[in-house]
C-alpha cells in the first residue's frame, strides 16, 4: 500500500478488493451518500471526507496523509487480506462463491461504538433509507456542525451525553418512532456506567451479545450489528429478513426457519469469518432479489 499526495487529493494505491458501492451500500453503515459523480461522502470519527476509485487507485477529498494514517486505514480495514478471506469462503460452497465474487469490493467498516448502538436501535423493525434519515436528522438536531464540503454542511453524530440530555421530543422529531424512549435511556445508562468498546475486548461473541442486550432496544439481531459493525467481532452473523431469505433459499430449505435457528446454523457453517459471509450474502439477496416472494 501506497499512499500520496495530489493537488487536494490523498491517493492510495495497492489496495485490490475495494469499491465504494459494495462498501457503502451493504447494509452497514448509514451516513455515506453517492454523488453525482459516483463518488461517496460521508461524516466518520469526525472528519468529513470524500471517497472514490480510479484506475485501481482510492481517492480521498478532504483528508490529508495523516489522517489517512491515524484514522482511514483502520476505519476501512486497509490491511486485511480480504482476497485471501474470499478464497476461504469461496472453498465453503457455491453459494458463497457466487456472493463473495458478486460483492468483490466489500470491506466491513470498523465504525465507532457508540454510533452502531444508537443506528442498530433505530434499524429495529426500519428500512436504509428511513434509519439514513433519522440518523442524520438526529445528527443535525443534536450533533456538531463539523464541515462544510461541496456545499453541504456535515454534522457530528449525537454524543451519548446529547441523547441523554435532548428533550425527547427532539429524538421523536428524528422518526424514531417508538425507539425513541431506548435510545434516551440507552444514551443515560452508556454514560453513567461509562460503557466503551474496549469492556469488549476479551468477551466471545455469546458473552459480549449477552451485555449489549442489557441495553434498552438492543435484541439479539441489533446485538450482532453492534458487534461485527462496531466491536470487529467477525465471528457474528447479524440476521435480518434479506439473510433470512438467503439462508433460506441456500441452505435451509426443509427445516424450522426461527432466527436462532439460523443464527447458530451461520455460526457453526461459517466460524470466524461469519460476519464476512454475512455481508456478501447480504449484499448478493438484496441486490439480486433472492427469496423475494
Amino acid at each position: 500500500m501506497d499512499i500520496s499526495k495530489k493537488g487536494n487529493n490523498i491517493i492510495i494505491s495497492g489496495v485490490s478488493d475495494f469499491y465504494p458501492k459494495h462498501i457503502f451500500e451493504c447494509g452497514q453503515c448509514f451516513r455515506w451518500e453517492a454523488e453525482d459523480d459516483g463518488s461517496y461522502t460521508a461524516i466518520a470519527f469526525d472528519k468529513v471526507i470524500n471517497v472514490s476509485i480510479e484506475d485501481d487507485n482510492i481517492i480521498l477529498k478532504n483528508s490529508s496523509v495523516d489522517d489517512v494514517e491515524k484514522l482511514w486505514i483502520s476505519y476501512f480495514d486497509l490491511n486485511t487480506d480480504y482476497s485471501a478471506i474470499k478464497e476461504k469462503l469461496s472453498n465453503i460452497d457455491e453459494y458463497l462463491k457466487a456472493s463473495a465474487k458478486f460483492g468483490y469490493g466489500i470491506r466491513i467498516l470498523r465504525q465507532d461504538f457508540h454510533e452502531m448502538i444508537i443506528s442498530f436501535i433505530i434499524s429495529a423493525r426500519n428500512s436504509i433509507p428511513m434509519i439514513k434519515k433519522s440518523v442524520e436528522t438526529l445528527s443535525q438536531s443534536l450533533g456538531q456542525h463539523i464541515d462544510t464540503f461541496n456545499g453541504k454542511k456535515y454534522y457530528s453524530f449525537p454524543t451519548m451525553q446529547a441523547l441523554r440530555d435532548a428533550d425527547i421530543q427532539l429524538i421523536r422529531d428524528a422518526k424514531t418512532a417508538f425507539r425513541a424512549p431506548y435510545i434516551q435511556k440507552t444514551a443515560s445508562y452508556i454514560v453513567e456506567n461509562n460503557i466503551k468498546s474496549s469492556d469488549f475486548d476479551k468477551l466471545s461473541l455469546d458473552e459480549c451479545s449477552e451485555k449489549l442486550q442489557e441495553l434498552q432496544g438492543v435484541g439479539a439481531k441489533v446485538a450482532d450489528c453492534i458487534a461485527l459493525f462496531g466491536l470487529a467481532k467477525y465471528d457474528a452473523f447479524p440476521v435480518d429478513v434479506w439473510v433470512k431469505r438467503v439462508i433460506g433459499e441456500f441452505y435451509l430449505q426443509d427445516v424450522d426457519m426461527s432466527l436462532p435457528k439460523i443464527r447458530k446454523f451461520c455460526i457453526d457453517k461459517f466460524g470466524s469469518l461469519g460476519g464476512y459471509a454475512q455481508q456478501y450474502l447480504f449484499y448478493y439477496a438484496r441486490e439480486n432479489g433472492i427469496g423475494k416472494k
